[in-house]
């Protein structure tokens, strides 16, 4: 049985594509012609190289293995036949065979071999080195993810646009039609249609859509998935909707395999959520809500805007993208139960923008971890306190990266604690002078902060920080210098601590995100 491989992580390349280079001299001798698709490329001697494939990629052989095989035609023809058979099994996409300095031709038994299994064979010549042909696809896949970015970037101004037109659902549905290629629909828990855009599909493809409505609107999963011979389906369930007949869902048939439509879908979902929504119904709280959205973004301070959305709490996420991970962030908000969710940097930012994306759950929801995220989050707190949640949030973000954890909340301070001993005044004034050899170094004081709260680990503090750990000594040394005191005495680290403390309501440490990205609730953060 082949063994189940994760998605590719790359976007696809037609080998089509690779063939089609002059300059290459590709020739295909065998396999299927149509339909196929590198991610990769893998360079391999070894008679079995089953256990070093991703899946998805071009094997590259010179065939060194087959001096390996004795006993003579026959075994040579089983031996190749059994590779053949390995190498379709462990997912590769094709296998690429150099000739010479080994070999002066291909032999014909893998290519026969190679056609009985529908594993594509590519002749390599000899005036064309493997690694010509790596570049080749790396350069490929490097055009393709610039054309998806480019693709999510437009598709998300396009939806932006949309939902601020006069009616908002049906332009979002139509935009999100044309650009994933497809078909999209408002379909109730019941399967009804409540809205569509994009050519009608089969009725084969009708009835699927219905029935992944009703999966995710009976209080299952958040989105759901299938796949038809001629489209791919997603199925998003709308947060505040409800379960059963009520709830709504977005119901996207896009072509199968295209990884952006599912990202540009999950991004409508959010915005859907938004438009379709309680605060979307006509009435008071409506009203409410859209004068606190004009007066914020009119600069209107949260203090004032508070009043108009009642005495509702809020808690911030903070959130960062595992490795292992390509979940869109709009699945992440319809996890959470929420459609106030920011995103982090466009997907045509650099890529190594500090990934930011934040979200305002309710306090009644429960959060709890996310299969591929890291979360960071704030207590409950009235709105206008959500300034200083969001750096809790980022706190409590730096601290589950820095210990590997799924989720870490932030933890205000008990009110009968030792500080509560100390009158704040004169606490603030004590720290003050304290600290005030660290006055106009704030990254020194980040720094501070950071290692006392990580008991003086200079890896975990360098992760929080993102910063090299030796920059971590550096500054640690210099703080040890300016203060004129032993950072190795526990007694001097809590003194410090409790100052640090006491300034944390005026001044907090956490100023922004990790490097390379601030925040409209923060000043920049200092970079090494």
């Amino acid at each position: 049985m082949p063994r189940p491989l994760p998605p590719p992580s790359t976007p696809p390349v037609p080998l089509a594509e690779l063939l089609a280079r002059t300059d290459l001299g590709l020739r295909q001798l065998a396999g299927p012609r149509e339909g196929v698709a590198l991610h990769w490329v893998h360079t391999s001697e070894m008679a079995d190289p089953v256990p070093y494939l991703l899946g998805g990629e071009m094997l590259l052989t010179a065939g060194v293995h087959l001096a390996e095989v004795t006993g003579g035609a026959a075994a040579v023809d089983a031996y190749l036949d059994g590779y053949a058979a390995r190498t379709v099994a462990a997912g590769a996409a094709a296998l690429g065979f150099g000739i010479a300095p080994v070999h002066q031709t291909v032999p014909p038994a893998l290519v026969a071999a190679c056609d009985r299994h529908g594993l594509p064979l590519v002749e390599v010549p000899a005036g064309t080195p493997f690694t010509a042909v790596e570049s080749a696809v790396w350069q490929a896949v490097t055009q393709a993810r610039h054309r998806e970015l480019t693709r999510l970037s437009e598709a998300q101004r396009a939806l932006a646009a949309a939902a601020a037109r006069p009616e908002p659902a049906t332009a979002v549905l139509r935009a999100l039609a044309r650009h994933v290629h497809g078909w999209t629909a408002l379909l109730t828990g019941d399967g009804a249609v409540r809205g569509a855009a994009g050519p009608p599909p089969c009725a084969a493809v009708r009835a699927a859509a219905g029935r992944l409505a009703q999966v995710v609107g009976d209080g299952g999963p958040s989105s759901a998935t299938d796949t038809l011979p001629d489209a791919s389906l997603s199925a998003y369930a709308l947060t505040g909707r409800g379960h059963g007949p009520q709830a709504l869902a977005l119901a996207v048939a896009a072509k199968a395999h295209d990884r952006p439509a599912h990202t540009i879908a999950g991004v409508a979902a959010v915005l859907l959520s938004l438009i379709t929504g309680p605060a979307a119904e006509p009435g008071p709280a409506a009203a409410g809500h859209c004068a606190a959205l004009v007066r914020l973004l009119l600069g209107g301070h949260p203090d004032e805007v508070a009043p108009l959305l009642g005495p509702q709490r809020w808690s911030v996420v903070r959130a960062e993208r595992r490795r292992d991970t390509t979940e869109p962030a709009a699945a992440l908000a319809t996890a959470l139960g929420t459609p106030l969710l920011d995103p982090g940097p466009d997907p045509a930012a650099a890529q190594d923008a500090a990934p930011a994306v934040r979200a305002l759950v309710p306090a009644e929801r429960e959060i709890t971890a996310q299969p591929g995220w890291t979360l960071g989050v704030s207590a409950p707190v009235p709105l206008a306190e959500l300034p200083a949640a969001d750096r809790h949030a980022a706190t409590a973000l730096r601290r589950a990266l820095a210990t590997r954890a799924a989720l870490v909340r932030h933890r205000s301070p008990g009110p009968h604690g030792l500080t509560a001993l100390v009158a704040p005044d004169d606490a603030r004034r004590h720290a003050q002078a304290l600290l005030s050899p660290l006055d106009g170094a704030p990254q020194l004081r980040l720094t501070l902060h950071h290692w006392l709260s990580l008991h003086g680990s200079w890896d975990r503090t360098a992760t929080a920080l993102g910063i090299h750990r030796n920059t971590v000594r550096q500054r640690v040394a210099r703080i040890a210098g300016l203060l004129d005191t032993d950072l190795d005495d526990p007694d001097v680290r809590m003194e410090l601590w409790f100052a640090l403390r006491a300034l944390d309501r005026d001044t907090p440490p956490d100023r922004g995100d990790r490097p390379g990205r601030s925040t409209p609730f923060s000043t920049p953060p200092v970079h090494d």
